[in-house]
């Protein structure tokens, strides 16, 4: 029985990178790396589709925090206006 070779994540971005370089057809790629070449074919899609996710912020946009956070202020500043008004 034949046992899965398991890559590492790094070695699959090496592989997807060169792959979106093209400067190799798939199927030299998948010789010089040993994998097949509808695997360079999946993690260059995964990665492409992917690429937008790297560049994201992971706690979103501190900024729309800030905002939303005035804006709640300014709402409760509001009410205790009224509050006192009345």
């Amino acid at each position: 029985m034949i046992q899965r070779k398991n890559h590492s994540p790094a070695f699959k971005a090496k592989v997807a990178l060169e792959a979106t370089r093209e400067d190799m057809i798939m199927v030299e790629l998948a010789r010089k790396y040993g994998v097949h070449p509808t695997q360079i074919g999946t993690r260059k899609r995964a990665a492409i589709d992917n690429m937008a996710t790297v560049f994201s912020k992971r706690d979103g946009d501190p900024g729309r925090a800030d905002e939303a956070q005035i804006e709640l202020l300014h709402s409760k500043i509001d009410q205790l206006v009224v509050e006192r008004n009345f």
